[in-house]
């Protein structure tokens, strides 16, 4: 399925937060959202997975869902959000209980999620004995459990340690060459958006618009060889000479903020 966002701007009362938006995610294409604190990156999320109407401007779906989809779209993002007095498999069920299903598809699509996570043998855990990499593959299994047409990502690796993002980035790798979901993922991390991303839309400092998107040629499986990290650096570079001195703007006018609500 593919989500276009057409001429979207959006206003929080009197600050806008987005303005002219045109972005479109294709079938199977992971597209990472990254600029400035403060651009609009959650919002924009937010507005296409149909949490948030926009001020201006539509989103649309082109195509259909996968078989035996639930919902269109499905969030994860970077607190967890897990039920903290129920299990690993009761977390993953969750997603699946405002359905009309029975207890045995249920149970179904809850062993296969977690066979495709690498979860099976945690699935009467809680989510107190896990590490806090094992509890965001329950966020993604839960998420996969609904088989959404689009992951809506934000941030999910941004509250892990270096080793447990390089490892989780591994695994998500991997379901998605399975899956090919389409994928929109917000990340402030460059290099984690060089690593999954096929398109990189970057964003300008508040409100947001789009400043370039760049697009990820060096296919996934060459980005760790010298010549695919060499290629990565250099568009790490642009990057970041594009975002640098917005970023230094952004994060003055919101410590600035912070001192007048003070």
């Amino acid at each position: 399925m593919e989500l276009i966002v057409e001429n979207v701007s959006h206003a929080y009362g009197d600050m806008p937060a987005l303005d002219g938006i045109d972005v479109t995610v294709h079938a199977g294409e992971i597209v990472a959202l990254i600029g400035p604190s403060g651009c609009g990156k959650s919002t924009l999320l937010s507005i296409m997975g149909g949490i948030l109407k926009p001020t201006k401007g539509r989103v649309l779906m082109r195509g259909a869902a996968p078989a035996g989809s639930l919902n269109p779209f499905t969030f994860v993002f970077q607190d967890f959000a897990l039920l903290p007095w129920r299990s690993v498999a009761g977390n993953v069920a969750l997603a699946l209980e405002h359905h009309a299903m029975d207890a045995a598809e249920r149970e179904r699509r809850v062993a296969d999620v977690l066979a495709r996570t690498g979860l099976t043998e945690f699935g009467a855990a809680l989510p107190k004995q896990l590490s806090g990499g094992m509890r965001q593959r329950v966020g993604i299994a839960r998420a996969l459990a609904a088989r959404p047409a689009m992951l809506l990502m934000d941030e999910p690796l941004s509250a892990l340690d270096a080793q447990t993002r390089e490892l989780l980035i591994e695994d998500f790798l991997a379901l998605w060459e399975r899956d090919r979901l389409s994928v929109a993922y917000v990340t402030h991390n460059l290099d984690e958006a060089l690593r999954i991303a096929d398109r990189i839309v970057v964003l300008s400092r508040r409100p947001g618009r789009v400043r370039r998107i760049v697009a990820v040629e060096t296919p996934r499986a060459e980005r760790g060889s010298a010549s695919g990290r060499a290629v990565l650096a250099g568009l790490h570079a642009e990057l970041w000479a594009m975002i640098r001195a917005e970023a230094q703007i952004a994060e003055r006018e919101i410590l600035a903020e912070g001192a007048a609500d003070g």
